[in-house]
């Protein structure tokens, strides 16, 4: 393995820890009573953009061929 695929397998693994990790800040969010909409719209959109980087990152791994 090249060392840009490791590079990119661990920029992955990050993103995805972090995008697990605001999917539970989120729901502690929810939970309480009290949930700021602004700063959950932002939580939401941010785990959205990591949702993208992260299919990008994984077709730059592995390529989608169509044969």
């Amino acid at each position: 393995m090249n060392e840009d695929k490791k590079e990119l397998i661990n920029q992955l693994s990050n993103l995805e820890q972090e995008h697990r990790d605001l999917d539970d800040i989120i729901h502690q969010l929810q939970e309480q009573k009290t949930i700021n909409l602004l700063q959950m719209q932002r939580f939401k959109k941010r785990k959205l953009m990591l949702k993208d980087k992260i299919e990008n990152l994984k077709d730059k791994i592995e390529p989608d061929i169509i044969a």
